[in-house]
């Protein structure tokens, strides 16, 4: 996908990186940019606690807090396997990690759910909804059957560990997971399969339901069509295509659409690496356009509660504030 033409009158903002280099991230025009936090290692996933602090999970298994006043970061949990969700549940920290569904409460952690099947991917965001806490379960391989029926999907359990049950299917690698504050549906970010190409196949955006099967292995999206290609009886449609390989990730609603971070490549600079913005429209397809780019590894999305939209740069350990003139 190609630069959308909202960026033609992009504010270029020169914001630093955690190692002072100077970066520069480009917003459309009548939007600013600041470096809101800095000094993370690998941010993956940010979620508000109930004292008003944001709390943030990193990659090498910390869960960190963020004072307030001064922006700083203080690293309160460790010992995670690859911590990639968290969310707040009636006061409780939940935090989503390879093999496990962690609560932790008053500094006490607890495994909830455990022994999940992980390998190429895992068990990544968690969100609350509705009463249960529903969270993404990767697949273990590329494209393959699985042996365990909890591989490849979004997956929900009651807040005490109770009732874990699947809730839709055949979705590769499902990451970012949100709710629309308006609608209350449930939306989850899905990675593709890599080898089929450079073009093909599309990362979705899904509308999860309860019983929804999404097609992997056997069924794919295709980006150029924007059809589903393979044997696909009983598929549900994404509700939107983005780019091929461009790891989607995590997801917010901001201003009335859906913001999508978008990691990208390791080595490759081809796809990805930007911020997406998905207008949603009932009954017609997506409107997608790249909104903003030169990030290093975007991968965790949060609005605040003054109307900003916070973007984690996995690559930087910064934390960027993206708001309206």
């Amino acid at each position: 996908m190609k630069v959308a033409s909202c960026l033609a009158a992009a504010l270029v903002v020169a914001v630093g990186s955690a190692g002072g280099a100077v970066q520069a991230v480009k917003v459309p025009s009548g939007f600013e940019v600041q470096t809101y936090i800095r000094g993370l290692d690998a941010p993956t996933a940010m979620a508000w606690g109930p004292d008003g602090a944001l709390h943030l999970t990193q990659e090498g298994g910390q869960v960190v807090r963020v004072d307030p006043k001064t922006r700083r970061p203080k690293t309160i949990l460790r010992g995670f396997r690859t911590p990639l969700g968290l969310t707040w549940h009636q006061g409780v920290l939940f935090v989503s990690a390879q093999g496990s569904l962690w609560r932790v409460t008053r500094g006490q952690r607890r495994a909830i759910v455990k022994n999940l099947p992980f390998g190429r991917h895992q068990q990544d965001n968690v969100v609350s909804h509705r009463g249960r806490l529903y969270f993404g379960s990767g697949s273990t391989c590329d494209a393959c059957r699985e042996k365990s029926g909890y591989s490849a999907t979004i997956l929900s359990v009651g807040p005490t560990g109770r009732g874990l049950r699947v809730v839709a299917r055949g979705l590769r690698n499902p990451y970012g997971l949100t709710v629309d504050p308006v609608t209350g549906r449930l939306y989850a970010s899905v990675n593709g399969q890599d080898e089929l190409g450079d073009g093909e196949p599309a990362e979705t955006i899904v509308e999860v339901r309860q019983g929804r099967d999404f097609g992997w292995p056997r069924c794919w999206p295709s980006y150029r069509t924007k059809r589903m290609r393979g044997s696909c009886r009983g598929v549900t449609r994404p509700v939107a295509f983005l780019e091929p390989h461009s790891a989607a990730g995590g997801m917010a609603f901001w201003n009335g659409a859906l913001y999508v971070a978008e990691w990208g490549e390791y080595l490759k600079h081809d796809h990805g690496r930007k911020l997406t913005r998905v207008l949603l429209r009932a009954g017609r397809p997506a409107a997608v356009s790249t909104f903003a780019t030169g990030f290093s590894h975007p991968l965790a999305v949060i609005t605040d509660r003054d109307g900003g939209l916070l973007v984690a740069d996995h690559g930087r350990g910064v934390v960027y504030r993206i708001t309206k003139r």
